[in-house]
């Protein structure tokens, strides 16, 4: 049994070494903006954190907080999965609205563009329901890590709905 009181570290699963610049805590460095037709457009606060245990996996949480009022806004939680041997890239995305997805792309470089395979919801989630996502993110030659979300509904075609920068804070 492991005691769990030890501490070790574990080197990063070499599969996932493309990913390493994800690693650790980023905080937005300004407030992201978030805009849609259906809603008021808002700024937000957002933490995220990539981990890994020595698995074939990166885990991560990522928490976002309306800019003015801190009130809580939407949480992510899952894993990142390298497909050994390519650049191919894949998220399994459980979000607090009820939302889980599969979102899949490539590593280039140190961006990555990913776009939903699968999506599922809970039977009472709000309408109108999301349809497609896309993702990227991007390590900037300064490095700050851009996130741009795009989403698309039953009656919204695919267009940007976030966009964030954030600087590691560990």
């Amino acid at each position: 049994m492991l005691n769990t009181t030890t501490v070790f570290s574990l080197e990063l699963n070499p599969v996932l070494l493309p990913l390493d610049w994800l690693l650790g805590t980023w905080e937005s460095d300004e407030p992201g903006e978030g805009c849609f037709p259906t809603i008021k457009p808002f700024r937000y606060i957002e933490t995220l954190n990539f981990s890994h245990v020595g698995q074939p996996v990166i885990n991560f949480n990522f928490s976002a907080f309306h800019a003015e009022t801190k009130k809580p806004l939407h949480r992510e939680c899952g894993f990142i999965r390298m497909q050994p041997g390519t650049n191919r890239v894949a998220f399994i995305i459980a979000q607090n609205s009820g939302l889980v997805e599969i979102e899949e792309g490539e590593l280039t470089g140190q961006r990555l563009d990913l776009q939903s395979r699968a999506l599922a919801r809970t039977s009472f989630a709000r309408e109108p329901h999301v349809q497609q996502i896309c993702r990227v993110f991007q390590l900037r030659g300064d490095g700050k890590l851009e996130q741009t979300v795009s989403m698309a509904t039953d009656n919204q075609a695919l267009m940007e709905h976030l966009h964030v920068t954030y600087r590691r804070s560990s």
